[in-house]
Formats: C-alpha cells, structure tokens, sequence
C-alpha cells in the first residue's frame, strides 16, 4: 500500500505541474502548435533520463524516492495520452503540415531530451 500511496502523491503533483505549466504556455505563447504540451513532454523526458541517471549512478536514490520521482511525478507530468488526443484534433482538422511537425518534433526532441538527461549525469 505504501508504494501506491507515494506514487499517487508523485503523480498528483506531477499533474499539477503540468496544468500550470500548459496554462503559462498557452497564455504566453498562443499559437495551433501544441507548445504546452510539448515542452512538457520534452521537460519530463529530461527529467526522466536525468533521475535514471542519478539513480544508476548513485545509490543513495531509494526505491521510495525512484517510485515518487520516476513513476509517480515524472509520470503525472508527462503527458503523451494528451499529445495522442492533441494529434488526433489536428488530424480532424485536417491540419497535416502541423500534424507532422508537431509528431516529429515531439518523439525526435523526447528522444533527445532523455538522451543528453542520462548523459549529463556520466
């Protein structure tokens, strides 16, 4: 019971996080681009590699931290069921050169993002 009690208080600030993160986006910069989102995805993918990293590195990560951390907050951060949902809006729109820009964009800078999160760590 204990470890879904710390991934459920990781996830809920996680969620947290994001909507405030969403809102300041779309208030500062509008735009048909998903910004919000994709800088979610790309900032939890970082955060992701980055906390993999220490974790691997270091052993003083405890499961109870790894559990609040990766699964818990970075996982209520990330929001890849609401860029699948957001895709999907653009593609009823009929909206394709978006569509496109906005699927590569996240999966290549995700990618990335985890990527240089593990290796700033070694």
């Amino acid at each position: 019971m204990k470890p879904l009690l710390i991934i459920g208080l990781g996830g809920g600030l996680g969620s947290i996080f994001r909507y405030l993160l969403q809102i300041y986006a779309g208030k500062t910069l509008p735009m048909a681009f998903p910004l919000g989102t994709f800088l979610v995805n790309v900032i939890g993918c970082f955060l992701i590699g980055l906390l993999f990293g220490l974790s691997n590195k270091y052993l003083w990560l405890s499961l109870e931290w790894r559990l609040f951390l990766i699964t818990g907050l970075c996982g209520g951060f990330t929001t890849f069921s609401t860029f699948s949902y957001e895709s999907v809006g653009l593609f009823r729109q009929g909206n394709y050169p978006v569509l496109l820009l906005y699927i590569f964009a996240s999966v290549l800078a995700g990618f990335l993002a985890t990527l240089g999160g593990s290796a700033l760590i070694r």
